[in-house]
């Protein structure tokens, strides 16, 4: 059963791929993106003379989300940050349902972080192939609202798979506070992932020693993600507990925005598969 946010989750018709064949194939495929609403930034002076798509409406933005929408259709799971989620900017299109439609997931869940009303829906999203068994979505401490993280939960009991995807602070301060607070939720679960636009690089998360020691997590490989043109920081990743390791890792070609996306292929241990199997 899928839960809904108050903030607003949603699910469609059945994929073509079930979840029964995913388990079957015995790995998943996730992807973690920031997409700038879909702003195209190339260079650094487009934050200045690009800036008014941040509250103006583009006509060019559909046709590029259109074009990431058959990138993500790869995956199995993709989290999203910085979507809008319906507002006068976006010309009314909630861009996560517009992705999951684009991308063919059955399942989507949009979390409302920031409520500007007409002119703006900063959110998180969440596409998924597998069936949630719970989702819930978290409200992250800091000084100023705003930030927030999704965690959703695939099959029972202690073998079940978690994921979080999260957009963390620029403050080091409000970064602190918020690992501390995923750290409390994360530190008694056993297969966890941690995806998303996390605003520190892996030796940042390696000093909060609080968040590095709590399952353990690890990060995956530190992969350059921003900025896209030229990128130099990793600052988007893909953590996964010490019960799980990637099979492969790798960053994507600019699709527009000014992070790069950031893939995994995720073998599952064959107790999570069992976990996360439905019943039939």
């Amino acid at each position: 059963m899928l839960e809904h946010g108050h903030t607003g989750g949603q699910t469609r018709s059945p994929a073509s791929q079930s979840t029964s064949a995913l388990v079957e194939r015995g790995h998943i495929r996730l992807l973690t993106f920031n997409l700038q609403v879909g702003i195209q930034t190339s260079a650094y002076h487009h934050y200045l003379t690009r800036s008014w798509q941040h509250v103006l409406p583009n006509p060019q933005r559909l046709k590029r989300l259109a074009l990431v929408g058959s990138v993500l259709e790869q995956f199995d799971v993709v989290g999203l940050q910085e979507v809008d989620g319906g507002s006068f900017r976006s010309s009314r299109v909630n861009q996560v349902e517009y992705l999951a439609a684009q991308a063919k997931f059955p399942h989507y869940f949009q979390q409302l972080n920031r409520n500007l009303g007409h002119f703006a829906q900063h959110s998180n999203g969440l596409l998924s192939r597998l069936t949630p068994s719970h989702i819930e979505e978290h409200r992250l401490p800091g000084m100023l609202p705003g930030r927030g993280a999704i965690h959703v939960r695939y099959g029972e009991g202690p073998d079940a798979l978690h994921i979080f995807v999260a957009h963390l602070a620029l403050s080091h301060r409000g970064r602190v506070r918020q690992l501390n607070y995923l750290s409390d939720i994360i530190e008694p679960l056993r297969h966890v992932v941690v995806m998303g636009d996390l605003n520190c690089t892996p030796e940042q998360l390696h000093a909060h020693e609080r968040f590095s020691t709590s399952l353990p997590l690890h990060p995956v490989k530190p992969l350059l993600s921003y900025p896209s043109w030229q990128p130099r920081r990793a600052l988007d990743h893909i953590l996964l507990s010490q019960t799980l390791e990637a099979a492969d890792v790798r960053v994507l070609d600019h699709l527009f925005s000014d992070h790069l996306p950031i893939a995994v292929d995720l073998p599952l241990p064959a107790a999570c598969l069992a976990a996360i199997q439905p019943s039939v």
